[in-house]
């Protein structure tokens, strides 16, 4: 069975481990926090690079994910870090690389759990999906033995690698055709994952306890307070968009404890949604051709037009303008210009007064460094 045993890198799980079971100066771990798996260990002070196996191929062959347990020697929470459930969703892969193998971790309080990669089989194609009849993995926790091969793969993660944890944080981008500003999205009514979210210091946070099934509302509801994070577009790594990331976990780790050495960055300013009146899709009632005036992360005022639909002759009658309903800001964005009627364009949120002053500041700001550049 996947995730049984470790082996000798043939079949199920691989691990690659060293050893610092010291402090700074030399003494015991202070901590002896053992983290497990079935199958292996990581003792306090030690790293291990696992593969390890959650299912099999066609031909019978490993799948095994990729995860990096960093358990510090000194004692504090144990934080995850997860991404790729949608195997197109490459952004948060690059952040949780480089948090567990670039960073500085010798004065790490607690343990990390890094899972770059979840849906490997989706990342091998390149497909949002597990390429196994279109099953989402990110509706499937926390899995079940015995079921589909969704939860069943959900299961062995989510046991072995979440349910451990205290804190989590889910990496994601928009699917493929639509692009997101980085945003929080957290169940505000659970204060530890209010705090989670804040100390993430993301511009926007996203009040909602999730779809059933997704990774932050699973962990959450097992007492694993978790947050998602939405970033940038599939297919691709956005440097702007994992560096501002780095910065979140960084001010994450500075807050509960783990990196004592940090601080806790602030964004300058701050909306938070909490109600379903503050935020809306916006979608075609027309089929065509869009032409977008305005990019994520852009101020728009009630009345402004954000797009038009055009059919392929441009005829001037049948140009559909579609207007902001309030002012606020465009999180979410239509990158594939042609829909049908239904089609998502945009996703609006609200701002009010003093926070749009705050983001004018700041985009004045933004023009003025370009500027110089």
């Amino acid at each position: 069975m996947g995730g049984d045993t470790p082996t000798d890198g043939s079949s199920g799980t691989e691990l690659n481990s060293s050893s610092s079971a010291t402090d700074g100066d030399g003494n015991a771990a202070e901590c002896d926090d053992v983290f497990t798996y079935n199958g292996g260990r990581v003792d306090p002070g030690e790293s291990a690079n696992i593969r390890y196996g959650i299912s099999e191929t066609y031909l019978g062959d490993p799948i095994r994910v990729p995860v990096t347990i960093i358990n510090g020697a000194k004692r504090g929470p144990t934080v995850c870090l997860s991404a790729a459930a949608h195997g197109d969703e490459l952004n948060g892969i690059e952040v949780v690389r480089e948090v567990a193998h670039d960073w500085d971790h010798s004065e790490l309080h607690g343990t990390l759990v890094c899972l770059p990669v979840m849906n490997v089989p989706g990342f091998l194609a390149q497909e949002r999906y597990l390429p196994i009849y279109d099953r989402d993995l990110n509706r499937s926790f926390p899995g079940r033995e015995g079921s589909t091969s969704a939860r069943r793969m959900a299961y062995q993660i989510f046991t072995n690698f979440i349910e451990p944890c205290d804190l989590g944080i889910d990496f994601h981008t928009s699917t493929r055709g639509r692009t997101n500003m980085l945003h929080v999205r957290a169940d505000l009514d659970n204060p530890t994952v209010v705090r989670l979210a804040n100390a993430f210091s993301s511009n926007v946070i996203i009040g909602g306890d999730g779809p059933a099934g997704t990774l932050r509302s699973e962990a959450t509801e097992a007492g694993i307070p978790t947050i998602t994070v939405e970033m940038g577009e599939a297919h691709r790594f956005q440097r702007r968009l994992i560096d501002r990331a780095l910065t979140g976990v960084a001010s994450v780790l500075a807050e509960f404890g783990c990196h004592r050495e940090s601080a806790v960055h602030w964004p300058g300013w701050r909306v938070v949604i909490s109600d379903d009146d503050e935020k809306t899709w916006l979608r075609a009632d027309a089929g065509g051709i869009v032409d977008m005036k305005h990019g994520r992360g852009a101020l728009v005022e009630e009345g402004d037009v954000i797009c038009t639909i055009t059919n392929p002759f441009k005829e001037e009658d049948d140009i559909v303008a579609v207007e902001a309903p309030f002012t606020g800001l465009i999180v979410g964005v239509l990158e594939n210009p042609v829909v049908y009627p239904g089609n998502p364009l945009c996703h609006l949120v609200g701002l009010e007064r003093d926070t749009r002053t705050a983001l004018e500041r700041e985009q004045r700001t933004e023009r003025s460094r370009s500027e110089l550049r």
